[in-house]
């Protein structure tokens, strides 16, 4: 199992910026990538950005050249650095660890980002 804890999160206004934390602990080992998704008031749950333990990143195209993932494995976190905030990036944000086969994936409680206009 890993445990998750995200950090960051807080009221921004528009144009803003945010660095989102999450520690994972546990069994590191079976983590094979980590992401962020995020959600809204009434709005399922949507991917933001993955990074693969070899670095490779993926973002949704809504944050693509605003929002920026990267981890340091040395301390077990990944991070999510938010620029030019905007209203409808507001939400509640989750971590994710992705386990390799035959391990689950594992969430965090969420931290609030809410971004004022």
């Amino acid at each position: 199992q890993v445990q998750l804890v995200e950090s960051g999160g807080g009221l921004v206004q528009a144009g803003g910026s945010l660095r989102l934390s999450c520690a994972a602990s546990g069994s590191i080992f079976s983590i094979i990538s980590m992401g962020w998704h995020r959600q809204a008031p009434g709005n399922q749950r949507e991917l933001v950005a993955t990074i693969t333990n070899d670095g490779s990143t993926n973002y949704v195209d809504s944050v693509k050249g605003r929002f920026t993932i990267s981890r340091d494995n040395a301390k077990n976190t990944a991070y999510l650095q938010m620029n030019s905030l905007k209203p409808e990036d507001a939400g509640v944000y989750y971590c994710n660890a992705r386990g390799g086969w035959p391990y689950p994936s594992n969430w965090g409680q969420g931290t609030q980002v809410t971004v004022s206009s």
